[in-house]
Order: C-alpha cells, then structure tokens, then sequence
C-alpha cells in the first residue's frame, strides 16, 4: 500500500509540473485529475483485499468504536473513548475503561469479534457481508456480530452446523478476496 502511495505522489507531481507552466487554473485542474486518476488506481489495487478486521470506513477504529469487553461484562455494549484505545492485529480499538484496554490485551482472541467482524450467518451462507456492531450474540464465551436481525435471529434458530459452516468457509472466502 505504501508503495502504491508512492506511485500516486509521482504521478501527481509529474502531471503537475507539467501544467504548471500554462497558468495556475490548468495546473490545479490536472492536479485534481492526477488525485482522482491516482486514487482511482489505489482503488483498483486494493478492491480485492478483505482484510483481517472491519473497521469504521471513516474513523478506520474496529467496531466502530465498541469496546469488545463490554460484549462480555455488561448488558449492552459500551462506546469506547480514544484515550482507552489499543492497536491490535493493524488496527486500533477502543475501550470504555483502561481495565477493559488490559483485559483484551491479555487475550484478544477472546473479546475480539469471530471472523474479524464479519457476519457470521452470511459466512455461513458462503459470502462476506460487514458485521454490524449492535447486532450480536455471545455464544460459547465468543463474540459474533451480523449484517442484520434477521441474520441474527436465524443463526440464533440453528444448531451448531451453521457456526461450523461459518469457520469451514472463513480461510477460503477471507482468501480468496
């Protein structure tokens, strides 16, 4: 991704270097089609990668600013303050206390949502959908989250399969993205 950015700084400098020459109007024009013409190829590069957690597409925190502890210790979940905020596996969270921060840290494979966040029952069905953060279940001490009630509602009416189902197609549908 890095190296991508690059590629998009030059592209812009030498677009701009070369209107600069015919006046500031048409040197900022290019400038703007050198950003969209270079953003639009980091778009094409990256549209294919899932990545390991869904984040915020605005803020870039994990589960929209959740804390993931709070799934497990109260009876709604908790908003996290920046200032609790931990980065792990590339991507920051929040947490709602410095505590809840320690006990993630301790064992995130517990507190942080199965699949990355992704949703489950979709994962089960065989594609990849974004989990929404507010609609949840614990089960077995784990942390699922779904793309709606309605996916909610009809894992909560099968058996385990549709959990095994989920795990079976996560390394091929996260993989093959």
């Amino acid at each position: 991704m890095m190296e991508q950015t690059g590629k998009q700084i030059l592209i812009m400098k030498r677009i701009f270097r070369l209107l600069a020459g015919a006046g500031k109007k048409l040197a900022l024009a290019g400038l703007v089609l050198a950003g969209l013409v270079a953003g639009g190829a980091a778009l094409a590069a990256t549209s294919n990668i899932v990545p390991d957690i869904v984040v915020d597409p605005l803020s870039g925190v994990a589960m929209s600013g959740y804390d993931p502890v709070s799934y497990f210790t109260e009876k709604a979940p908790l908003k996290g303050k920046p200032e609790f905020e931990l980065f792990w596996n590339g991507v920051p969270w929040y947490f709602a206390s410095e505590a809840n921060m320690e006990v993630f840290y301790k064992n995130p494979q517990i507190y942080a949502p199965q699949f990355g966040g992704f949703g489950t029952m979709s994962l089960a069905r065989g594609f990849l959908s974004e989990g929404n953060p507010l609609i949840y279940a614990v089960l077995n001490d784990r942390l699922f989250l779904f793309y709606s009630f309605s996916n909610r509602d009809a894992f909560n009416l099968t058996d385990k399969s549709t959990r095994i189902k989920a795990y079976d197609n996560w390394p091929q549908l996260h993989d093959k993205n």
